[in-house]
């Protein structure tokens, strides 16, 4: 299975990309042969220079245009008008988007008769295709069948999630209490369906495809015997942090042992890495600042207008190794914002000027790190720095805290496009489980993943407070 980092793209996602492109290859032949009609038209230029790539751009346009509008992101397709008006939306941006390419470049074309002929069958079909998956289970073949050894909170965490994910295409069984007193008793759906040294006979009976450990304590529970001879039998068996990070993209602190830190695949990263990754942040920091420059003076101007001077802000902030630098940002609050003492932004914060709100929505109050960026004190993508003020505080409140400090802050990261922005103990819990995930899987191939998402959530105004 494909990944991104250790998070696996579900088959039902990659079933659903590869369904997108062959209704984008069929769209462009039914118009071909309705636009040429003669045999001998459609194959001479079915012929032509570069025909392949000329389909596979259409192709890759339709994908980022149909990821971009969120139509990857839904396991089920049950509300209607939502993805016939996602995909329309879709269909217009790729449309957009060819038309400018095609502008710039007329070699790569396909025709305008051809390009717009071809659209109303892509739309059906990729409608179509949806409305088929979403009366289905999405796949072909029956949901594996899990259980879970142990009532620990990790592990009912770990239900949960299998329950409000149905792309991962996974059942239930039920739980295996420690003692096995507590049979019948409802945990999450289902309940408590044995003891934990029933294993065999349990997972044997009900042809169980996957166990997960979740023991509130180990010693003296575990049935090792029992589950060694189901993984020779060929049941997939893991601890439920590590189910947790692979299909939430999070490494669970609830429970987490300072030896499953230790003894985890991952983290450790080679200096040829760091290296890469210094060098990718240079490349594109520089490129970024040209591209942005534009947006850049309109920031400014705006703020200045409204607010005056200063139309920078700069903060200190916790760097790599501890080490404190200065942030840059463009100044989105009143000038007296923190008088009485450093605070978290709030929903509606009154503090926040008229154009600190719209740049904070895009995040475009973020444009003048690309200069911490190429000072060293930043990545491009990485843990955001936080306060030293609030790193003494939740330190003291969140285990493991101070580790985020293992490698250098970014601009963005894996925690700020999969959950919201941390305004407290527990939000910044959550994010730091996601940070975690990242310094674990550090990897270009995930800079340039959080990168591309990173795009969305800009472009959506997701998350800011």
């Amino acid at each position: 299975m494909i990944r991104i980092g250790a998070q696996r793209i579900p088959p039902s996602t990659l079933l659903l990309l590869f369904l997108d492109a062959i209704s984008v290859a069929f769209g462009l032949l039914v118009a071909i042969v309705l636009r040429l009609r003669d045999h001998q038209s459609i194959l001479h230029y079915l012929s032509g220079p570069h025909i392949v790539a000329r389909f596979a751009l259409v192709v890759l346009v339709f994908g980022v245009a149909l990821y971009y509008s969120d139509l990857y992101d839904r396991p089920e397709f049950s509300r209607r008008i939502e993805v016939f008006m996602g995909l329309l939306q879709a269909l217009g941006s790729a449309c957009l988007v060819l038309a400018i390419i095609y502008y710039l470049d007329e070699d790569v074309s396909l025709g305008r008769g051809i390009a717009a002929m071809s659209g109303p069958t892509i739309f059906a079909l990729m409608l179509l295709s949806r409305i088929i998956l979403g009366r289905t289970d999405f796949l072909l073949y029956g949901p594996k069948r899990v259980l879970v050894v142990g009532t620990g909170s990790t592990g009912i965490s770990a239900v949960r999630e299998i329950i409000a994910r149905p792309e991962l295409n996974l059942k239930v069984e039920g739980f295996l209490d420690e003692k096995g007193e507590n049979i019948g008793q409802p945990l999450v759906n289902p309940g408590i369906i044995g003891g934990a040294q029933e294993v065999e006979t349990i997972a044997l009976g009900r042809q169980i495809d996957r166990i997960i450990i979740s023991l509130k304590e180990r010693r003296g529970n575990m049935p090792v015997s029992q589950l060694l001879h189901l993984k020779f039998a060929g049941v997939s068996v893991e601890d439920a942090h590590s189910f947790i990070e692979r299909v939430t993209g999070r490494i669970h602190l609830e429970h987490l042992s300072p030896s499953w830190l230790i003894l985890s695949d991952g983290f450790r990263k080679s200096p040829f890495l760091y290296a890469v990754k210094r060098t990718f942040d240079i490349i594109v920091g520089l490129i970024a600042l040209v591209l942005t420059l534009p947006i850049t003076i309109l920031v400014a101007v705006a703020i200045w207008l409204e607010t005056g001077s200063p139309i920078l802000f700069r903060q200190e902030r916790t760097g790599l190794r501890g080490r404190p630098f200065k942030i840059m940002k463009f100044r989105s609050m009143r000038q007296d914002a923190e008088e009485g003492g450093p605070v978290w932004a709030a929903l509606d914060d009154n503090r926040i000027t008229r154009v600190g709100r719209f740049i904070r929505k895009f995040r475009l109050d973020e444009l003048p790190q690309i200069f911490n960026v190429l000072q060293g004190d930043m990545s491009l993508v990485g843990p955001r720095p936080e306060r030293p003020h609030f790193c003494e505080l939740l330190e003291q409140n969140i285990p493991y805290f101070a580790l985020r400090c293992a490698v250098r802050p970014g601009i963005t990261g894996w925690a700020q496009v999969k959950y919201q922005y941390g305004a407290s103990v527990e939000e910044s819990k959550t994010k730091l489980e996601y940070d975690f995930f990242y310094i674990k899987h550090m990897s270009l191939v995930l800079d340039l993943a959080i990168l591309f998402e990173t795009a969305k959530v800009m472009i959506y105004g997701r998350g800011a407070k």
